[in-house]
């Protein structure tokens, strides 16, 4: 198995850290990582370069300050940050926020969303899927927000279902990262990558703090029985803005409908 194909529990840190890198992960674009505060480290500062930049709060909740503006992030809740920016998180508690990074030639606005206007918004919440294959999915950071490459929100399945089903592909136009959350000890899943379609090539299990790098080929996955697989993904277009498109995928023939 590719070893950048999956990077085991990223959010095992202090501070600030970008796992997932073109270096690291062999990504074209695409970087993901974790920013962790609590009273020891309560604070971080950053410029985001040539980068966009969008955040998710996983646990807790931090104040942000942009080139000198103050925001707020409560749990769920997106934030979309441009290129040449100065940021600082800081919290007066603790904070666990989600990063991905991919550089861009236009800098686009400033722009929080808050998970208590999306997640019963029917233009940015789904159902999707009978029983065995039902999850609820959440557009947190899509085409409803400026942005050049970056795309991101989260699926929770039902238990023991699978998700990202039918299986789909889109390497061409879109890069993409799984990470897993919300997956409490013994909960795991499994995890494919395939271009095979009568043998899968690749097939891991995934637990919470994991994430997986979409390199190839139709991707769905699998909670064990009476568990959950609950994962953000991120995706990054590959041509700034023409491809920035969420759903835009190709569909495994076999399982169409």
């Amino acid at each position: 198995m590719p070893h950048e194909l999956v990077f085991r529990n990223i959010r095992d840190h202090k501070g600030r850290k970008l796992t997932i890198t073109p270096q690291t992960a062999k990504t074209e674009f695409l970087s993901v990582g974790y920013i962790n505060l609590d009273e020891d480290q309560s604070s971080v500062n950053f410029h985001t370069g040539t980068d966009e930049k969008m955040f998710m709060c996983m646990n807790g909740s931090a104040d942000v300050m942009v080139d000198g503006t103050s925001y707020s992030l409560g749990k769920n809740d997106g934030m979309y940050v441009p290129k040449d920016s100065a940021v600082m998180f800081s919290t007066k508690s603790s904070a666990s926020i989600l990063e991905s990074s991919a550089p861009v030639s236009k800098k686009y606005p400033v722009k929080v969303v808050r998970w208590n206007d999306i997640k019963d918004d029917p233009k940015l919440h789904a159902s999707i899927g009978p029983e065995t294959m039902h999850r609820e999915l959440y557009q947190l950071l899509t085409e409803h927000v400026e942005a050049g490459r970056l795309l991101m929100g989260p699926t929770f399945s039902n238990k023991g279902n699978w998700t990202s089903w039918p299986p789909h592909e889109h390497r061409d136009t879109l890069e993409e990262v799984y990470v897993y959350f919300d997956m409490p000890a013994p909960t795991f899943g499994i995890q494919l990558a395939y271009n095979d379609i009568k043998y899968p090539d690749v097939m891991f299990p995934v637990r919470e703090n994991d994430a997986m790098v979409v390199h190839h080929g139709f991707h769905p996955n699998v909670a064990i029985p009476g568990h959950s697989i609950n994962f953000v993904w991120i995706l990054c277009a590959k041509k700034e803005v023409t491809d920035r498109k969420w759903g835009v995928v190709n569909v495994q023939q076999e399982y169409k409908q």
